[in-house]
């Protein structure tokens, strides 16, 4: 009889814990209500069109109508020669990118941190993140000026200097190569707002302990500073290797041309190309999912790595 009495005593009190939670913090939840919509309608209730994936390209019926055929589309897709060579410069990109532009940040803003000069480092801080602003049709009308072949700038000097003219953006390999830096230059000044945001939260204490003790200023930076933005660095490594297949459609189609064609249509030219002016949905459907469950992957599979050596992971 006690345990009874008790039971629903303990059922009054949660009660009135629930009741006193809504009634202080019902405002937040109706301001949360607005984008819980959002996301149902253009985020979640679209993923019903995935179905068409795995059903016959036809786009004169709707898609409950359409003939299931599993995973042949899938088939379809890696038996495409267009779409082999898609995946691997993507593939390419994505490993160049990151091992190429992921280190840049971390050291400009260790460098930007070093600087004693505030009014320095603001101007310095601010060239460097203005060409995140310019969109990639800007970025591929400034290297066409500036990199092309018979009319470039750069090769005009280079010219007149005495020297051969290089083929920055009309051979395959310079065009790579000039497609990395330009995605290096634009973003590099814009993440490393992230690392500077990240080295503030490390407390001056730290470094003025580390000076008594004798500490160089390359050693504050390797003992404390990197330490310190160990956690930043090892989510922002995880994102990026969630996303080494969704390569920005806007940047290799604004740099390309015919003559680098070979190594410039990456998965989402190829999507855009087979899905929308070809009009074959399921096929590009097909290869959506293909490309977040590979990135799904990978980011899970480096978060469990991360962990095994030690780290802390994204959760």
């Amino acid at each position: 009889m006690m345990e009874r009495v008790l039971e629903k005593r303990n059922k009054q009190q949660r009660r009135r814990a629930r009741r006193g939670y809504w009634s202080r913090h019902w405002v937040l939840y109706m301001m949360l209500l607005p984008t819980i919509i959002f996301l149902l309608i253009f985020s979640y209730f679209p993923m019903i069109n995935i179905f068409i994936a795995f059903t016959q390209n036809n786009v004169m019926r709707p898609v409950w109508e359409l003939d299931f055929v599993g995973l042949d589309n899938f088939r379809q897709a890696f038996q495409l020669q267009p779409f082999r060579d898609a995946l691997r410069n993507t593939i390419m990109f994505s490993m160049l990118d990151l091992i190429i532009g992921f280190p840049p940040p971390i050291f400009l803003a260790i460098l930007l941190n070093e600087i004693k000069l505030p009014k320095f480092k603001k101007v310095t801080q601010t060239i460097t993140y203005m060409p995140f602003f310019l969109s990639w049709v800007i970025v591929g009308g400034l290297a066409t000026t500036l990199f092309s072949t018979n009319t470039g700038a750069v090769n005009n000097l280079i010219v007149n200097m005495g020297g051969e003219p290089i083929p920055f953006i009309e051979s395959p390999n310079h065009w790579i190569i000039t497609n990395v830096l330009l995605s290096i230059w634009r973003s590099v000044g814009w993440n490393t707002i992230i690392y500077l945001a990240a080295i503030t939260s490390i407390s001056p204490e730290m470094y003025e302990a580390a000076e008594i003790d004798g500490a160089s200023r390359i050693r504050k930076m390797w003992h404390i500073t990197l330490p310190g933005i160990r956690p930043t660095i090892i989510t922002l490594f995880i994102l990026t290797l969630g996303g080494i297949l969704g390569a920005d459609l806007a940047r290799f189609m604004s740099l390309s041309n015919s003559l680098v064609r070979s190594v410039s249509v990456v998965i989402p030219v190829f999507v855009y190309e087979w899905g929308l002016q070809s009009m074959q949905f399921a096929l590009a459907g097909a290869i959506g999912i293909f490309q977040s469950i590979f990135g799904m992957t990978l980011l899970l599979s480096g978060n469990w790595f991360v962990k095994k050596l030690g780290g802390n992971g994204f959760w």
